[in-house]
């Protein structure tokens, strides 16, 4: 499987496995081996990115908690607390997909419901941080 570089300042050092031709990835934070996908590498490098650059313990990483949202079950795709409050909701796509206003919308809808202070919208390739300040979302590049 050929795995796109992705655009993070650091390489770092997963463990992957095949079986049966199909490629895993062991999650740090659920400790067991996941489906290697193209969201799930993006996902992964970002769980790697809070625990190894930024020092975020494994327990402050949430990933893929359900929330309801409009009558329906949805699933975030990273959480980061701080002191278990929702500090930064990370949504992660897959490289292929492009990052829109429609995805944009949806991660703003998800963080209407967890009530994070940042947002990181991310292809890997691609990431959008947002703020949210005085009822609005404020843009900024994003600073590794």
């Amino acid at each position: 499987m050929q795995l796109p570089k992705l655009n993070f300042e650091d390489n770092f050092d997963f463990k992957i496995k095949t079986d049966k031709d199909r490629f895993f990835i062991y999650d740090l934070v659920r400790k067991t081996w996941l489906q290697l996908t193209p969201e799930e590498w993006v996902r992964q490098h970002w769980v790697h990115y809070f625990h190894h650059k930024k020092g975020k313990n494994l327990s402050s990483l949430i990933l893929e908690k359900k929330i309801e949202l409009n009558e329906t079950t949805k699933r975030i795709d990273l959480l980061v607390t701080e002191k278990t409050f929702p500090k930064i909701l990370v949504e992660c796509k897959a490289p292929n997909i492009k990052l829109t206003e429609k995805t944009f919308e949806q991660i703003a809808r998800y963080n209407s419901v967890i009530g994070a202070e940042e947002i990181i919208l991310s292809n890997g390739l691609q990431h959008i941080f947002a703020k949210f300040s005085e009822n609005h979302y404020v843009f900024s590049p994003f600073a590794y």
